[in-house]
């Protein structure tokens, strides 16, 4: 077992898929996993492996920002021997050229955070996803006849922040929504040579103010988690 994560090894298998609430990850251990076992549940960070179409797949949390799934995808990969890592959340788009329900295959991640520069010496303030998983997300979408759009992700250390204009980093890289997570998994994932994708459906339309509801939230997220799971077992 890991400092965070108390799976035993062999406990968690070769791909993750990675929503940043563990609520979530034990929504999709419960619906389409079969033999889900919970593997660890440390600081209340579900962690479940079993079988999706008859192929070993393990889902857990990542929580949130850059020092939660940092340390989660950097033990996943280097301490359990992960090889991919599929990151599914959601976004909020900084303009109406994205709507709600949108489901997004994030090809950069554009960041002003310093994590990648402190951790591995990573000067760059835009990573690409990492690995061929990207690639089969685009692919399993036409498949399941879903419209994954490849964008760039701004992924910020901040939620609230007191100047409401688009970040000048979006508009520099042409990302028009954000996230907080992609980039820190991204640069983990290319210090380290594994793979990492990230998948988002957009909940928020920040200029307007239109939100996906509670209850629509569960149905809606269903798509990309199809998508994830079709994607990690085409990786194994």
């Amino acid at each position: 077992m890991s400092i965070h994560i108390s799976a035993k090894k062999g406990e968690i298998a070769k791909v993750v898929l990675q929503p940043g609430d563990p609520l979530r990850a034990q929504y999709i251990a419960e619906n389409y996993l079969e033999n889900a076992k919970l593997v660890s549940k440390t600081r209340g960070i579900f962690y479940y492996t079993g079988l999706y179409k008859g192929k070993e797949i393990t889902v857990g949390a990542s929580g949130m920002g850059f020092p939660s799934i940092g340390i989660y995808s950097f033990e996943l990969f280097t301490e359990y021997e992960v090889d991919t890592i599929i990151r599914i959340g959601t976004c909020g788009a900084y303009n109406t050229d994205l709507k709600l329900f949108d489901i997004l295959n994030i090809d950069k991640a554009a960041s002003e955070s310093t994590y990648a520069k402190y951790a591995w010496g990573i000067e760059d303030e835009i990573l690409p996803h990492q690995g061929n998983i990207f690639s089969t997300i685009n692919e399993t979408a036409k498949d399941l006849s879903l419209n994954a759009k490849a964008i760039n992700i701004h992924s910020s250390d901040i939620f609230y922040r007191k100047d409401p204009n688009t970040p000048e980093i979006a508009t520099k890289y042409n990302c028009p929504a954000v996230e907080m997570e992609a980039f820190g998994l991204f640069a983990n994932a290319q210090h380290l040579g594994k793979n990492a994708a990230t998948i988002l459906t957009v909940t928020d339309i920040i200029p307007t103010h239109e939100k996906i509801s509670a209850d629509e939230r569960e149905k809606a997220l269903n798509p990309m988690m199809e998508l994830a799971l079709e994607s990690a077992i085409k990786s194994l």
